[in-house]
């Protein structure tokens, strides 16, 4: 055996600690799809929640955001003290506080209680997301797995994604709103033992004490600027400017403070490789344009095509089918075009996708939805998976989870922007349309704009003829505000198509490919450089940290 399948062999059974690669892959995607089944089963009973517990507008706006601003913010702090105090067990924290909070949203009986539980359950998000990403990224070493063991894990969000929708609106069907929050408990009871089992325990090197004020820094700076987001979408204001800025200086002082610092939280020279930085940009892009578009699409389905909270989940779930195709093809698509042609490829069919949706209009087109989820979950995977890899390949292991706190975090953070930005988008244009409809007082009209479901509560106040024509008006001002949402969303995503141009043109990977023998490959590489072999993969030399950050070359 060779040096080079040697070291290949130790780091293996060095990342699983003596339990099987793909046992732990299925644990942490249960994992995965507890998070995100929780991120898209309240979208379907928004207007349930909206009726039962009559939020106001910024209310109804935190219990839907609370969740991804809160995880966005905690994310760096618990994915780099995954690297401390060891990754399995903050996955496990976070396991039983995300059970918790669930049952605590279960059973709120006003919009502030649900407000707290969804805070609650951001905190617990955060503990488990990171911590997911970064085992899986010890676990497999082997960049050729490691894009698979991805593909797998980026299908089953896929699936949470649908399971969440679908599994919502059943139980909206015969249960009460607060049902869908308590299928996480389910997940929870079998995922904490089985975890607690199965999963090997992992830490970064240690080496120097952890910044605690840094990682508070950096909570409140991204708290304070995805606040100031959500704020602007109100109306901005100086307090909005003020809380802005002050998450900005908080920001710019957790920078300076990690490049001072001998042992950084975060090491932002990871920020200096094109492929990480760009791919990081690209989730942000992504997720920016198109997570508002999905809670925009819920409540298109069922408030203006008068859609059952079930058959809405049946409608959105050609789109969930699509990503997980894309998802379990992705590592193959990634070997054979590369991240630079996988990504720009992926943000242009989802481009497309939205112009395609503007042709959406008052009336139910069936075949055109259909298209157009499909297009979009292809796409948007093809993206997200492309620019994942290409992030978690060029970190090093022993900054796995700082690395995967930064992914999960442009995620949320893109995720938190784009739902202020798109409602923000969405209310300036849909508002108009409801001023001066005949026969509705001004008062009416003025609630019926702050939203659609507003709308319908003040039409069935007002009834007859003044109620129908406000309903009316309604729905095509909301139409048309789901037209210029779209045009922008598919702006942002052009801009990521250019923006994927800096990723690598192909993927290196760390170990000899399959079939090749030892003679193929040299012994020895410089350490800066990968050894090359037959068909231009690069081999796995043991040099300390070339194989070990898995630099990928443009």
């Amino acid at each position: 055996m060779s040096g080079t399948t040697t070291a290949a062999a130790l780091r293996r059974r060095a990342a699983g600690a003596g339990a099987n690669r793909w046992v732990v892959l299925v644990v942490l995607c249960t994992s995965l799809l507890l998070v995100a089944v929780d991120a898209t089963v309240l979208h379907v009973a928004v207007p349930a929640v909206t009726e039962d517990l009559k939020p106001g507008g910024m209310e109804l706006l935190w219990i839907v955001d609370s969740y991804p601003l809160v995880c966005a913010s905690l994310l760096i702090l618990f994915g780099t003290l995954g690297d401390r105090v060891g990754r399995r067990r903050v996955l496990l924290l976070g396991y039983a506080l995300f059970g918790v909070a669930s049952g605590i949203a279960a059973l709120a009986d006003n919009a502030q209680v649900l407000i707290a539980a969804r805070v609650l359950l951001g905190v617990g998000g955060a503990m488990i997301m990171p911590a997911t990403l970064s085992i899986l990224r010890q676990v497999f070493p082997d960049r050729r797995e490691r894009a698979l063991a991805i593909g797998i894990w980026s299908a089953v969000a896929a699936v949470g994604a649908a399971v969440g929708p679908l599994l919502g609106g059943f139980l909206l069907e015969h249960f009460w709103w607060g049902s869908v929050f308590l299928i996480n408990i389910p997940l929870m009871l079998v995922s904490l033992p089985v975890g607690r089992i199965l999963l090997p325990e992992s830490k970064g090197d240690g080496s120097g004490p952890w910044d605690v004020a840094g990682a508070l820094m950096a909570a409140a700076g991204l708290f304070a600027v995805v606040l100031g987001v959500k704020r602007l979408g109100g109306g901005g204001g100086v307090w909005t400017a003020l809380t802005l800025l002050a998450g900005a200086a908080l920001l710019f002082a957790f920078v300076r403070r990690q490049r001072r610092r001998a042992h950084p939280l975060v090491d932002l020279r990871m920020f200096a490789r094109p492929a990480f930085s760009t791919s990081v940009g690209c989730i942000v892009l992504a997720m920016l344009a198109l997570v508002g578009l999905e809670l925009i699409a819920a409540q298109y389905l069922q408030l203006v095509l008068g859609l059952s909270p079930l058959e809405t989940g049946l409608r959105l779930l050609p789109l969930t089918f699509a990503a997980m195709a894309a998802g379990l093809a992705g590592a193959r698509l990634l070997r054979r075009f590369g991240p630079r042609r996988m990504v720009c490829f992926g943000f242009c069919l989802t481009a497309a996708a939205v112009l395609l949706l503007t042709a959406m209009g008052g009336q139910d087109n069936r075949a055109l939805l259909l298209s157009g989820f499909v297009l979009l979950g292809f796409g948007l995977e093809t993206t997200l998976f492309g620019a994942y890899e290409s992030m978690l390949s060029e970190a090093p292991p022993e900054q796995a989870g700082g690395a995967a706190a930064i992914g999960e975090t442009s995620y949320q953070l893109g995720a938190g922007i784009g739902i202020a930005l798109l409602g923000s988008v969405m209310n300036a244009a849909y508002a108009p349309g409801l001023t001066g409809v005949p026969g509705v007082p001004v008062s009416a009209s003025t609630a019926a704009g702050h939203s659609l479901g507003e709308a319908h509560q003040v039409a069935a106040r007002l009834g007859g003829p003044a109620g129908a024509a406000l309903l009316d008006a309604a729905r095509h001002a909301f139409v048309h505000g789901l037209h210029v949402t779209l045009l922008v969303s598919a702006g942002l995503l052009l801009l990521g198509a250019v923006m994927a141009l800096r990723l690598p043109r192909v993927m290196h990977c760390e170990t000899a490919a399959a079939g090749e023998t030892p003679a193929d490959v040299p012994a020895e590489a410089p350490a800066d450089e990968p050894a090359d072999v037959p068909g231009g993969k690069a081999a796995d030399v043991p040099a300390p940290r070339a194989a070990a950050d898995s630099r990928v070359s443009v």
